[in-house]
């Protein structure tokens, strides 16, 4: 880790260090199951770490004071203090426990070992553990996350420290347990003047799309889910944000039930892609769904947001469900809503570059704030989803030395694949190259790895190759070259 901090600083590069926590929990264990089953599923997503039973199981000790003691446990005792460096590693003299301030801290004096870093996240997408509570509205694992934020930047001055919130925990809790309660429940870290950013994991989806002609949004005019801008329209609009399906054959039959807010009509604080709202508005919980008068003591545009993740599979749909993430192992196996599991590395791109442009953008959507003097999301400090250390093409194909490697056809990996170029910017190209007309493209879609032209030949041979295989028509309309699909419609 030391050799790996140093070698990206010769090489330029800015450090984010994310001392990540994974579940290596196999099928056929024999540990009890806070959900409620026989055992606990196996290789789960760490956001399902929670109370024992879990809220609102018969018996759980959320709400109660024993909720506080099983939070305690798991983040433990470790201090600063504890830690100390000899012969050029990190020692360790507290007590004997596996806790989740041990991994942290212990990562923090790492990083300080290796000359400091950029920033360094305290922990990830905890939120099973951040909604539990010891009393109606107390908290005690975020106000461990509040100690353990001021303890990292302890031991690292110099780096931007926060919380890496998954983006259905950043914006509050609001538990279904039929109290109507509504906290801002992460709002104490967001505020503390050890955190430097507002860190959210944004899977949020930015489609709704289904096989055929006549689901909703391809009715609305939308003719490719690939289509840019509306892609980049869900960042703000669709599900989540104007609209949620209140149960499964709600989705299935596209029943989508407006999100308001009679009571207050602050309907943002339920829409947990209206991250705008979020930021600029001051924060008011609702225990039992009243509005307390006092707002919490979040400060309207005071951080930035970084992505700390961002991504989408590589997969036929994937933009429906970034967050699904397809594993055979896992109990959090999963294709995006509607998906044929195709793998589909143009979805994969079209997804990333319309969050990437959207987010780099100037304009309303991305406020400037008058706190601080820039921008709500810090595009550059968006963190894509994922690159992987071990090399491309050894991983993926190496499967007797990496199991994982079935998984990347048609997972989040960007290597090996994040280099193809779409079809229309090359035949772009090539009539940029002969001197010819530009060029529109309707409904040719697909990404080319490599393209050569390996003799003299005609500017019209040239196209014929990309013609024959993405099964096109070229005709001349208003002075271009217009690229239709023959599967056009269908």
């Amino acid at each position: 880790m030391l050799r790996a901090i140093a070698d990206a600083k010769l090489r330029g590069l800015k450090i984010i260090f994310n001392p990540f926590a994974l579940m290596d929990i196999p099928a056929g264990n024999s540990l009890p199951d806070p959900y409620g089953g026989t055992l606990q599923a196996a290789y789960p997503w760490r956001g399902r770490i929670t109370c024992n039973p879990a809220p609102g199981l018969p018996g759980t000790p959320d709400k109660t004071a024993a909720a506080a003691i099983q939070v305690a446990s798991f983040v433990g005792t470790a201090l600063p203090s504890h830690f100390s460096i000899s012969g050029g590693e990190v020692v360790y003299s507290g007590p004997i426990e596996w806790s989740l301030r041990r991994l942290v801290l212990h990562y923090a004096k790492l990083c300080a070992l290796a000359g400091g870093v950029d920033g360094f996240l305290i922990g990830s997408e905890f939120r099973g553990l951040s909604q539990v509570r010891s009393a109606a509205g107390s908290f005690p694992f975020v106000d461990a996350l509040v100690t353990l934020a001021a303890d990292a930047k302890s031991l690292l001055p110099g780096a931007k420290i926060s919380y890496a919130a998954d983006w259905s925990e950043y914006s509050g809790y609001r538990p279904t347990d039929g109290s109507n309660d509504l906290y801002f429940h992460l709002d104490p870290l967001w505020t503390s003047s050890d955190i430097d950013f507002v860190g959210i994991d944004n899977y949020l989806p930015l489609s709704d799309w289904r096989d055929g002609t006549q689901h909703l949004d391809r009715l609305a005019g939308v003719a490719s889910i690939k289509d840019l801008a509306y892609l980049k329209a869900g960042n703000a609009s669709g599900e989540y944000y104007d609209w949620f399906y209140a149960s499964d054959t709600a989705r299935e039959t596209q029943t989508r039930t407006a999100i308001t807010d009679g009571a207050y009509g602050k309907p943002w604080v339920f829409r947990v892609k209206d991250i705008k709202s979020w930021w600029t508005n001051q924060h008011h919980n609702r225990p039992g769904g009243v509005e307390s008068v006092a707002p919490t003591a979040w400060t309207p545009q005071s951080k930035p947001i970084w992505f700390t993740e961002l991504g989408c599979a590589a997969v036929d749909k994937g933009s429906n469900q970034p967050n699904a993430f397809a594993d055979a192992k896992s109990s959090e196996n999963l294709l995006p809503h509607y998906s044929s599991g195709r793998r589909d590395d143009l979805m994969q791109q079209r997804y990333l570059r319309a969050m990437a442009e959207y987010w780099s953008a100037s304009g309303a959507h991305n406020p400037v704030s008058s706190v601080y003097g820039a921008k709500m999301v810090d595009a550059s400090r968006s963190f894509f989803w994922a690159w992987d250390a071990r090399p491309w093409p050894a991983f993926p194909a190496l499967r007797d030395v990496w199991a994982d490697g079935e998984n990347h056809a048609r997972g989040h990996w960007l290597n090996g694949r994040i280099g193809a170029v779409p079809v229309e910017e090359v035949a772009a190209s090539v009539c940029a190259e002969y001197g010819l007309p530009g060029t529109v493209s309707e409904g040719v879609e697909g990404l080319i790895d490599g393209f050569a032209i390996d003799r003299p030949m005609s500017g019209r041979q040239a196209l014929e190759t990309l013609i024959e295989t993405f099964a096109a028509d070229v005709v001349e309309a208003n002075g271009a070259l217009v690229f239709r699909s023959r599967n056009r419609g269908s």
